[in-house]
């Protein structure tokens, strides 16, 4: 039976996973506003100088040169509405996702319990979101895409903004700098405010590749106009990389972890993890940080015994524990074990030859239904039968 506590609809608590659905529209939001005052910045700037030198040039040019020059400054101001345009539309296609997203969480709050038949419609529709941020950050943009247009959550997920992230993830397995360095130069004022060494990283890469072909010259010009302005915050990385000329690949010497292959793994989990922290989305994925909720209230210290997985493996019959399953055993490792103030066992409790423990009345019951013999009991999982005889009773300490 259902207790009123178990019945009752916390909105509060559903709503703990979802700070990503209304943080990432704000943070892009603040992407276009940036851009926006760029824009406007230095194309205004760039008029305010073609209208001064225009006006000083003006009583010692021809017309046809002063008409050319306010043409140009006419284009010039074109090029800006477009671009304030786009930004716009941009700009109210964010509005309406965030409207969306808030009057879907909205929807959580009308909900008087969660046996309401509304609740279970609120939380496919959060499931589905989920398995789409599973897929686009496993690459699986076009089945993703798919899933959210069939289910109807288009705005309800972030599709642009993964796809974006696991192409230059992409770009950088294939040891492709270029894309993740326009990225950088696009995000630099959030990227220095949040101290990230991105960057760095993805420069010295590229000075490494440079020392590893042996264009040591280019090395050298390059080192000078990307890294030595980092000197003071990377000392100790910017030294060690000019002492790499002196140490050709085939004879690394003390620098063979700088001329690790291993360092692109290392530059893809860097820029993943800057580019959530960017964004204000969890490292992991949602899905992962739900089940690890459910199964942390689940667990128990015999899920990971031998004797559990053992026992587990062997058996074929019916559903298992769901943290000693095999494809929620290894995610369920690092979580806490449950902490349970009530409990849910069955009353007279007795433990059946195979292990599995059940209530007495439980037990009799079943055998009622079934029909079975007076001195006869059945596994309710497994469906073994066992002498009466057979079952011994335990007792929780």
């Amino acid at each position: 039976m259902t207790t009123k506590s178990a019945a009752t609809l916390s909105a509060d608590n559903n709503l703990l996973l979802e700070e990503p659905l209304l943080r990432l529209p704000l943070e892009v939001l603040r992407k276009l506003f940036k851009s926006s005052q760029r824009y406007i910045e230095n194309d205004g700037k760039k008029l305010t100088e073609l209208a001064r030198d225009a006006a000083a040039k003006a009583p010692q040019v021809s017309p046809e040169t002063s008409l050319e020059s306010l043409n140009t400054m006419i284009n010039r101001m074109q090029t800006l509405k477009r671009k304030m345009e786009d930004l716009h539309e941009q700009e109210k296609a964010i509005h309406f996702q965030s409207r969306k997203r808030v009057s879907h969480l909205n929807d959580l709050h009308s909900l008087p319990a969660i046996m309401d038949s509304g609740y279970e419609s609120w939380s496919k529709i959060r499931l589905d979101r989920f398995m789409v941020d599973y897929m686009l950050r496993n690459g699986y943009s076009e089945s993703a895409k798919l899933l959210a247009h069939k289910q109807g959550i288009d705005e309800l997920v972030d599709i642009d903004v993964f796809v974006q992230c696991w192409n230059i993830e992409e770009s950088l397995r294939n040891k492709k700098t270029t894309e993740c360095l326009a990225w950088c130069a696009e995000n630099k004022t959030a990227l220095k405010k949040i101290k990230s060494t991105l960057e760095f990283e993805l420069r010295l890469q590229v000075y490494i590749e440079l020392v590893r072909e042996r264009k040591l010259k280019e090395a050298v010009t390059y080192s000078r106009k990307h890294l030595s302005g980092s000197f003071d915050a990377h000392t100790t990385e910017f030294l060690r990389a000019s002492c790499m000329l002196a140490f050709p690949p085939e004879r690394p010497g003390p620098y063979k972890a700088l001329y690790a292959e291993g360092r692109w793994d290392h530059l893809v989990k860097t820029f993943v993890s800057t580019h959530h922290n960017l964004y204000n989305l969890p490292q992991e994925p949602l899905l992962h940080v739900a089940l690890a909720a459910g199964l942390s209230s689940l667990k128990t210290p015999s899920c990971h015994s031998t004797l559990s997985t053992r026992h587990n493996t062997a058996c074929t019959v019916t559903s298992l524990c769901p943290i000693c399953s095999t494809e929620l055993n290894d995610l369920a490792k690092p979580v806490p074990y449950g902490h349970h103030t009530t409990s849910w066992v069955d009353h007279d409790l007795v433990v059946l030859p195979n292990g599995r423990v059940y209530g007495t009345k439980r037990l009799a019951d079943l055998a009622g239904k079934l029909g079975l013999q007076e001195d006869k009991i059945r596994d309710p999982i497994s469906g073994e039968e066992y002498e009466k005889t057979e079952v011994r009773k335990v007792f929780i300490s």
